[in-house]
């Protein structure tokens, strides 16, 4: 007996001093080769989605003597999350998303974050639609269009918050246009599959936005990253994955990078470096070494959609619809019927049903969360996952759907849809945040997040939506963080030609909000609503689309893209 007391003590100290091992084990590299280049490259952007390309295009325009190189470790632009496949679609103005205007204990609609949500995807409009101008972003249509965004519920509760909700958002200029309906025939006329085969006793209210958008980020990432190669001062290198960073004595950095096809490994010189790599940003944050890292771990969530391609299904749904989350679900679960335009061709999606896995990437390696963890971050993920049993519950359960449980999930949205319209597609991986927050302690939060080091040399992009659809005003913002100096020296007066409204609000001003809407929508093929100074009524329905000017600069070989 008291041998084996022995060996179960000796066990128990390895295990321990295998976890603090594991815990303690240097994240960065103590050593990188020596950099190839004795000039250092301005700006090395690692990751070529949505967040690296909208950076390196701003950077161009406002500085375009400067050396930009891009590293990314597939063999595409866009292969990750900013993929159209890869993500919802949506052209988040919080138009739908109901989870963006929680109920106060008042019983009151908290506006602010939708309202902040509305204002920045005006902000990508503008800056969309200076590129189309400009001729890096080609047809419009190949990249945004018009879609619909619609909140849909059932039950009383569930119907009188989302008039409330209409109630206050139409207030402001952004939302002035939403509709709201209890009739299911007018419903039936928005969106006929939503109604069809629905039981006439359910009680149902839906809104409905005319000014509601679909995006394909990935079209928007390949022609921009087109555009920007024809400089000669920019380099996207493909099959290279950042393996090392390391701070020199003048705050410039070291970036070791590996040619996947080659074996080989080079280092670059830079004087700053973006992390714009999606889930794997914070493992690269965390290989930076530098303070500000210590505060963050990740926590990955995957997502899967039902995916209708038929001409019968797709033909006869032409916008967003979302829905309440049910209670006691995480943010990530609201479920949605979404027209979306992928591959050039049409297509429903519906989900997301979550998709637990410990990779950051879609690409990445099962390895991706253990290797994420240390012992400055632990205690805090221990302590957010005792908080959030409800999430892991969740996941669990969202593990052990089939086919036959997503089935009964599509038909309360869609109630006449077949097992075999529909094929199941798994989409891109999510990381949400981790923080330690000052006042709150270990939090888990959903959202993006930007990093950067106290020398103005690093930064980071962490967490998810609504990400990609509003990257340049995350750019924008990432750019006064880190390049304080160069935003006074004149970097501002050129970003309000690229986007008009910079420094100002259009939530506070109709005949801003007018004025800017005019122009984007005429850009991009947009429908149109006018806000009235005064006396807003939501029955003015959208008018069409303004024609294209005759003379569009638009470049031929991105068309084709």
């Amino acid at each position: 007996m008291k041998k084996f007391g022995k060996a179960l003590l000796a066990l128990l100290v390895l295990v321990l001093l295998a976890a603090a091992l594991f815990l303690y084990w240097p994240l960065t590299q103590r050593s990188v080769p020596a950099a190839s280049n004795d000039k250092p490259v301005d700006v090395v952007l690692v990751g070529a989605g949505i967040m690296s390309i909208t950076l390196a295009t701003y950077l161009q325009e406002l500085q375009p003597d400067w050396n930009i190189q891009v590293y990314e470790r597939l063999d595409t632009v866009a292969g990750e999350s900013s993929d159209g496949w890869n993500n919802a679609g949506t052209g988040h103005s919080a138009f739908a998303e109901l989870n963006y205007t929680p109920e106060l204990p008042d019983g009151s609609i908290e506006t602010k974050r939708a309202v902040g949500i509305a204002e920045s995807f005006e902000v990508s409009r503008q800056f969309w639609s200076h590129q189309v101008k400009e001729g890096r972003l080609s047809q419009p249509s190949d990249f945004i269009n018009p879609t619909p965004h619609m909140s849909f519920v059932w039950g009383d509760d569930n119907i009188a918050y989302l008039h409330k909700r209409q109630q206050a958002l139409v207030k402001n200029p952004l939302f002035y246009g939403m509709q709201y309906s209890e009739d299911p025939a007018q419903i039936k006329q928005w969106a006929p599959l939503l109604m069809e085969g629905r039981d006439p006793k359910q009680k149902v209210a839906a809104t409905w936005m005319p000014l509601g958008t679909d995006v394909n980020f990935g079209v928007i990432t390949r022609q921009l990253a087109a555009g920007l190669q024809r400089s000669p001062n920019f380099g996207l290198h493909l099959n290279h994955e950042v393996r090392a960073l390391r701070q020199n004595a003048d705050k410039s950095w070291n970036v070791t990078v590996k040619d996947l096809k080659a074996g080989t490994e080079t280092t670059t010189h830079a004087r700053f470096v973006f992390i714009g790599a999606g889930g794997a940003a914070l493992k690269l944050l965390q290989m930076s070494g530098i303070p500000e890292s210590k505060d963050y771990a990740g926590f990955p969530v995957g997502g899967q959609f039902l995916a209708f391609q038929g001409a019968d299904v797709t033909s006869r749904h032409h916008v967003k619809a979302y829905g309440m989350a049910e209670t006691g679900s995480p943010p990530m679960s609201v479920p949605h019927l979404d027209a979306r335009k992928l591959d050039g061709k049409p297509v429903i999606l519906f989900g997301p049903f979550a998709l637990y896995s410990t990779k950051f990437l879609k690409h990445g390696s099962w390895w991706d969360l253990y290797s994420s963890v240390n012992h400055n971050n632990v205690g805090p993920m221990l302590e957010v996952g005792k908080d959030n049993l409800d999430l892991v519950q969740y996941l669990m359960a969202q593990a052990r759907l089939n086919d036959a449980d997503r089935q009964a999930e599509l038909v309360k949205y869609f109630p006449n849809a077949k097992p075999g319209d529909w094929k199941l597609v798994t989409a891109g991986q999510r990381v949400q945040i981790i923080k330690r927050d000052p006042l709150k302690g270990p939090v888990l939060q959903f959202g993006t997040e930007i990093v950067t080091d106290k020398d103005h040399t690093l930064a980071a992009l962490l967490g998810a939506s609504p990400g990609a659809s509003t990257s340049p005003p995350i750019m924008l913002d990432l750019m006064a963080k880190a390049f304080p100096e160069q935003m006074k020296a004149g970097w501002e007066a050129r970003l309000r030609q690229i986007v008009p409204s910079y420094g100002q609000k259009l939530n506070e001003s109709p005949a801003l909000t007018n004025q800017v809407r005019t122009l984007t929508s005429q850009t991009l093929h947009l429908p149109y609503l006018e806000v009235p100074a005064e006396g807003a009524t939501v029955e003015n329905a959208a008018t069409p689309a303004p024609a294209p000017p005759e003379k569009r600069n638009a470049n031929e070989e991105l068309q084709a893209l």
